[in-house]
């Protein structure tokens, strides 16, 4: 392969990797504990969207429940947007001869 064509497909590959990182901004995953009673919403680039908590976590004697259910579903919902940005990424790098446990983008 010539240089020539080795920089349009180091420059395409750029364009995909642009549009790869825009679609995982808009990509939304939801994340839960407690059977649901906490939910988290974030962007599979991991920015935080919504919070829903049920209202009879409520109360002070739950306090350190609700605090510990926070957690698992933040936990639940950066799992899956991992996954779909690691599947996004799987997808783009197709074919390519990439060393393996190369992590993109860089």
């Amino acid at each position: 392969m010539d240089i020539m064509g080795m920089m349009k497909q180091a420059q395409a590959m750029q364009a995909k990797l642009q549009e790869a990182q825009e679609e995982l901004g808009r990509l939304e995953v939801e994340g839960a504990s407690g059977g649901g009673m906490v939910t988290i919403a974030m962007t599979a680039k991991g920015e935080l969207k919504a919070v829903r908590i049920d209202r009879s976590l409520m109360t002070p004697a739950d306090k350190e429940i609700l605090e510990d259910l926070i957690i698992a579903a933040f936990a639940d919902a950066k799992g899956k947007a991992d996954r779909a940005a690691q599947e996004k990424m799987q997808s783009l790098t197709a074919g390519l001869p990439l060393p393996p446990g190369l992590k993109l983008p860089f």
